[in-house]
């Protein structure tokens, strides 16, 4: 099918086949614009309960907040549809799809859905933005990730315009490693929940992929810049040394020094077991939402910076407004959990 220059078109991407024969079929969605440029792909849903990004592109679709004047812009808000369909993370054969790309013709499942995806979707693109969300019983603060050893994308990375860029390949399989390995730069978006479409999360995500538009003089405008950005490539999940019943102390979003209290674990009638410290100062990428843990279970997901970027970072919170995207999102995110202050001796 042809789209012509300043056009937008709904196409069917057969994917796979169901178990009565007929073809499965995902949506997606074409924009061009008036004058040549790149062609980015913005996908969701890889893990079929990782939603939020399905209610962004949707609303990219729906709204058309903004006009392509080059290039194409090619939506996917489901790639797993058959995890979609079951509210799951997996592909029905339990295989994760995305350590299964490039998948291939002739293999599993999982493998065939990469393979169509590689073949007409990525094969076509100049860059690529793939949406995801935390893992069951998590929550992310918005964060970019993506091999900031490669300056193509670095470039692109920072102009997505979040405050915390982790900097990896990405796993061995994964969408975006196959697709920066094959010439198709790719960031991938993490923010939020499984199961949801999160207001704040939609917004940062809008925002994101226009700026990358912009960036590409595939829009007219300019990048809106965050209030900070902190690089790292070095996370760590705190975890828990007891088992009982926590009582958070920060929230997704939340800067802490070496020492800060994370989390009280406490026994079910409230007897203090242990308290959760951070090691090092940094930012708060990732928490469970889940308050009752088992030794050994993740708790707290930090990532850490030298001294001078969270200093800056420090500074900047201080003279944001609660108005603002950031402090809007993060008040959002600590709703879905109970956090106290610690108790003084």
């Amino acid at each position: 099918m042809r789209i012509a220059p300043g056009d937008n078109a709904e196409v069917r991407l057969t994917i796979s086949e169901s178990y009565s024969g007929m073809s499965l079929d995902i949506p997606v969605y074409v924009r061009r614009g008036t004058e040549p440029g790149p062609t980015v792909f913005v996908t969701a849903a890889v893990h079929g309960d990782e939603i939020n990004g399905v209610g962004s592109i949707r609303n990219l679709i729906t709204e058309q907040r903004f006009e392509l004047s080059a290039g194409a812009l090619v939506l996917v808000p489901v790639v797993n549809l058959l995890g979609f369909e079951r509210h799951s993370r997996y592909l029905p054969d339990r295989r994760d799809l995305n350590r299964c790309f490039p998948g291939s013709k002739s293999g599993s499942v999982a493998s065939r859905v990469a393979r169509a995806l590689m073949d007409a979707v990525v094969a076509r693109c100049d860059y690529g933005i793939d949406l995801h969300t935390a893992a069951v019983r998590r929550t992310n603060f918005p964060n970019i990730r993506a091999d900031m050893t490669h300056p193509k994308l670095a470039s692109f990375a920072r102009a997505f315009g979040t405050e915390l860029i982790v900097g990896s390949k990405g796993p061995q399989g994964s969408l975006r490693n196959v697709a920066t390995k094959r010439s198709c730069p790719t960031v991938a978006f993490e923010a939020g929940e499984t199961w949801k479409v999160e207001r704040t999360v939609v917004e940062y995500t809008l925002r994101g992929v226009r700026n990358c538009l912009v960036h590409l003089d595939m829009v007219a405008g300019r990048v809106e810049q965050p209030p900070y950005r902190f690089e790292t490539d070095t996370t760590t999940w705190i975890r828990a040394r007891h088992g009982g019943f926590l009582q958070f102390h920060v929230a997704p979003g939340d800067l802490v020094e070496r020492g800060t209290p994370i989390a009280t674990n406490t026994s079910l009638l409230g007897d203090e077991l242990s308290v959760v410290n951070s090691p090092r100062g940094g930012i708060v990428l990732g928490m469970t939402t889940m308050p009752s843990v088992s030794p050994g279970d993740p708790i707290c997901h930090l990532a850490f910076a030298k001294r001078g970027a969270l200093r800056k970072a420090e500074k900047a919170h201080q003279e944001m407004s609660d108005e603002s995207l950031h402090e809007r999102t993060r008040e959002d995110m600590a709703s879905g959990v109970l956090v106290s202050e610690v108790e003084a001796d």
